[in-house]
Formats: C-alpha cells, sequence, structure tokens
C-alpha cells in the first residue's frame, strides 16, 4: 500500500507526460492508447493536462507541428523542444535531453499556469525519466507506465542508470504485461500490472453484413483483417507469407491490411511478385470511425508483430466478438489465455501462422463467450483500476 494518498479526491487536477500524443483528429495516432485512457480518466479529475514535447526533428520529419486542442476536462499541449537528431547517446548526452525537455514542459506549465497534484508519466524514457525530476519541484506523487518491450530488456541489459533510478525514485508502476513485474519489483515494490483497453461506446458487436455493404466488401469471402503501422516490427511479411500458404487450401479468402508507413511499397512489391494481388489487399490509414466497422467486417484478426506491449487493436477485436490471431510477445498472452478467444504463435513464423488461420477459418467462434471476456478490458473498467493505483490501493 502507498502512504501518500488516501482519499481520490484530495487530488484534483492530473498531469500526464507522453513523448507520443494524436492530434484532435487521430491523423497522427502515435500514443492513441494514451488518449482512449485519457479519456475516461478525466471523470475522475476536474482538469487534465496533457504535454506531450515534441522534438524540432519530429516536427521536422513530420512537416508540421501538432496543434494544441481541448475536449471536455482535457487539454493537449506539444510544446517544442530541441534534442538530439539520433536516439541513441550516452549518459551525459541524456542528462542534456533530460535538462532541454524539463526545461520546455517547465516553460510551459509557468506560461499556462498549470496546477496539478499528481503526474503520469508514459514510457520510462524519457518522459518518466523528467516526471522524477519535476517531483523535487512540485513535490507531487509520480506514477509511470512502460510499454515497451525490446527496450526495455536492453535497458535492464546494460543497467541503464537513467531506467533504474527512475524506477526507484516514482512512487508506483504499471506494467502492461504481468512476467515483467517480477523485474520492476526488484527497483520499487509498488508495481501493478494493468493492461491496455478499448472503448465500448466505438467498439461493439455489429452486423457483419451491413459493415462490409458500407465498406463495399465482399460477402462471399473470408476477410483476415490487420490493421497497424506499415512498418518491419508489425511482422506484415509473414502474414503475406502465409497467405501463399492458405491459398493452396482455400480461395475464398481476403486478407486486407490497414495502415500507413514506411513499408508499403515494399510489402505491395510482395504481394505482386507472389502473385497475390486477388487475395491481399493494402487499404491504407484506416480513419477513427471507420476502424470498428471494419473490425466487424472481417472474420479473423491478424496480428503478426515480432514484438509488442499491449496492442490496443487486441482488445478492440475482442471488443466486437472477433478471434485474434496474434504472436508470443508482450502482453498478448496475458490476454489470450484460451482457444475460446483466439490463437497465438510464434514471432516470424509463416508455416504456423497459416495452419492457425486455417483452423481458425474453419473453427465455429463463439462470439457471445469472446464479448464477455472483453468486458473486463474496457477503458472504463481499466481506469478504475488506474484510479486505485492513484489511490495507492495495490
Amino acid at each position: 500500500m502507498l502512504g501518500w494518498w488516501h482519499e481520490l479526491m484530495k487530488f484534483k487536477d492530473l498531469l500526464i507526460l507522453t513523448p507520443e500524443f494524436p492530434d484532435e483528429s487521430n491523423k497522427r495516432i502515435g500514443g492513441i492508447f494514451v488518449k482512449e485512457q485519457v479519456n475516461y480518466l478525466k471523470n475522475y479529475f476536474e482538469n487534465v493536462y496533457v504535454i506531450s514535447p515534441t522534438s524540432v526533428w519530429r516536427e521536422y520529419l513530420f512537416k508540421g507541428h501538432s496543434e494544441n486542442y481541448s475536449w471536455d476536462k482535457a487539454r493537449v499541449y506539444h510544446p517544442l523542444y530541441v534534442n538530439f537528431p539520433f536516439p541513441y547517446i550516452g549518459k551525459y548526452l541524456k542528462r542534456f535531453w533530460i535538462y532541454l525537455e524539463k526545461r520546455a514542459i517547465l516553460k510551459l506549465i509557468k506560461s499556462e499556469k498549470i496546477e496539478f497534484d499528481l503526474i503520469h508519466a508514459h514510457y520510462t524514457w524519457p518522459t518518466g525519466a523528467i516526471a522524477v525530476e519535476l517531483k523535487k519541484e512540485f513535490k507531487v506523487p509520480i506514477i509511470i507506465t512502460e510499454h515497451t518491450h525490446v527496450t526495455l530488456y536492453k535497458a535492464l541489459k546494460r543497467k541503464d542508470p537513467f531506467y533504474l533510478r527512475t524506477w526507484e525514485r516514482c512512487d508506483a508502476i504499471i506494467r502492461v504485461n504481468k512476467k515483467d513485474v517480477p523485474l520492476f519489483k526488484k527497483f520499487n515494490e509498488n508495481t501493478v500490472n494493468i493492461p491496455n483497453g478499448f472503448d465500448e461506446e466505438k467498439f461493439y458487436s455489429m452486423e457483419q453484413e451491413k459493415c462490409r455493404e458500407k465498406l463495399n466488401l465482399p460477402l462471399d469471402k473470408k476477410i483476415i483483417l490487420t490493421v497497424g503501422n506499415l512498418i518491419e516490427v508489425k511482422g506484415h511479411k509473414y502474414a503475406i507469407e502465409a497467405m501463399k500458404e492458405i491459398i493452396k487450401k482455400r480461395e475464398d479468402v481476403l486478407y486486407t491490411i490497414g495502415g500507413s508507413g514506411p513499408l508499403k511499397e515494399d510489402l505491395q512489391n510482395k504481394i505482386d511478385e507472389s502473385n497475390l494481388q486477388d487475395y491481399v489487399k493494402l487499404i491504407g490509414f484506416v480513419p477513427d470511425e471507420d476502424l470498428p466497422i471494419l473490425v466487424n467486417a472481417c472474420d479473423l484478426f491478424v496480428l503478426p508483430s515480432l514484438s509488442e506491449g499491449n496492442p490496443t487493436v487486441m482488445f478492440e477485436c475482442l471488443g466486437c466478438g472477433k478471434p485474434f490471431i496474434g504472436t508470443k510477445v508482450g502482453g498478448e498472452p496475458d490476454i489470450i489465455t484460451s482457444e475460446d478467444y483466439g490463437f497465438l504463435v510464434e514471432p516470424a513464423n509463416s508455416k504456423e501462422l497459416a495452419e492457425k488461420i486455417l483452423v481458425a477459418l474453419d473453427k465455429n467462434w463463439n462470439k457471445e463467450c469472446i464479448l464477455d471476456y472483453a468486458k473486463q478490458f474496457t477503458w472504463n473498467k481499466i481506469s478504475e483500476r488506474i484510479v486505485e493505483v492513484y489511490k495507492g490501493g495495490l
């Protein structure tokens, strides 16, 4: 039990620090799970302030600066600051990075007259490290949610002091998967597992035929769906390779890949070289309002990632009553605990992925069972658990 908070109403204003946060229209979706979480956490506070510092290099890369905006009781700020154009830096430069980003945050807090009683930082580096520095000045509790997977293990292996000291100095840690909790407890006993979730007001079961008609998708195909950025770690190429095996067994399948990213041309070339143009389609960025319809239109959701934290699309899929096929990485084994909800395969294994997809396409899934299981992962339920951590009720 934490001793610094006994009553929720003692804290009225919450500050969220996060390295990424979507723009107002959700066209930039980095950190979308943080925004979904904030949408429910704001119900517990008078004000929620979100500060997501933007480096000049990120602004240059995206050719534009994210604008500040607000909705309901939440206000979002993207202060601009200068850091380094390369991600891997030594400890002395890391100290300078913290100084530069902290300075930008403090300048914003002062100019906007932001007051807060609690800081919740997403990710240890850099926002968690900055949060524990802010704690010295503002004397407020610090909660850190760690989402990363590969980055985390690299930091532990090299005993990165900026990670280890941050965990020791914060008041509580939320880890999105269960198996890493003992690792964090070595540095901070106040560690708890809380997964991500989904918005039940957006993701719920809809009639599949109507969803397909709305999106102009075929009614006579088994539709497999993946949604995610077109980057290496998402493992799209392994699912495309799996499709070569799947169509040998059945041809009534359409694999739809939603998302944008640097690998679009490479993936399209792979589809063309494999003569899968009739079976695999890259549909580009999926607007926020279309995603629930697209998930409901599919028969099966596939996420072939090489690494994950705790993907929100997994919960959104289950929230629509759809079976999920993922990989044995991150927090996925914590959630897909039964073959009633889906299957998990080894990452980068196209053969096993093809086998499981074929089994899943033939299986008579119990939608009500999946929907009932998903209820515990609504953001409403997850936010209640986060608030318990704020209270100190670990």
